[in-house]
């Protein structure tokens, strides 16, 4: 029989690399803290979102990988990719949360996107001009 692989590596390799990139949500958040004070900067942020993982779900929410893609200290804003096995995770131990530094807080999740999120995409209007 002849050595034919019905697919070069390189192909494998890509697809695999496609599919795992739609495995993530794209949470955006808000950090509320009623009563002012410091604001957490983007490290004490990130800080703060494993801090509820392991409160709620132990060192194996704690190692979820969450990645925060924007971060506004103004609005305390967010931006946040999580695997989307991790989705519900992520969400529940931030509804939980209530504390950050013995203040009182409450994370709001404002939307939720499957892969995609708010990457900058081409929009289908775009995409479907036609040209002459």
């Amino acid at each position: 029989g002849r050595m034919e692989r019905a697919e070069p590596p390189a192909a494998t390799f890509e697809r695999r690399v496609l599919r795992s990139a739609a495995e993530h949500h794209y949470l955006r958040v808000r950090l509320e803290l009623p009563d002012g004070g410091a604001r957490p900067s983007v490290a004490q942020f990130k800080q703060l979102v494993v801090a509820a993982l392991r409160e709620l779900h132990g060192e194996v929410g704690a190692a979820l990988p969450v990645d925060v893609l924007t971060y506004e200290e103004k609005t305390l804003s967010a931006i946040l990719r999580v695997i989307s096995s991790g989705l519900v995770k992520l969400w529940s131990a931030l509804t939980l949360l209530g504390f950050y530094q013995n203040r009182r807080c409450a994370f709001r999740v404002l939307q939720v996107k499957p892969c995609g999120g708010w990457t900058a995409s081409p929009s289908v209007s775009s995409r479907s001009k036609v040209v002459w």
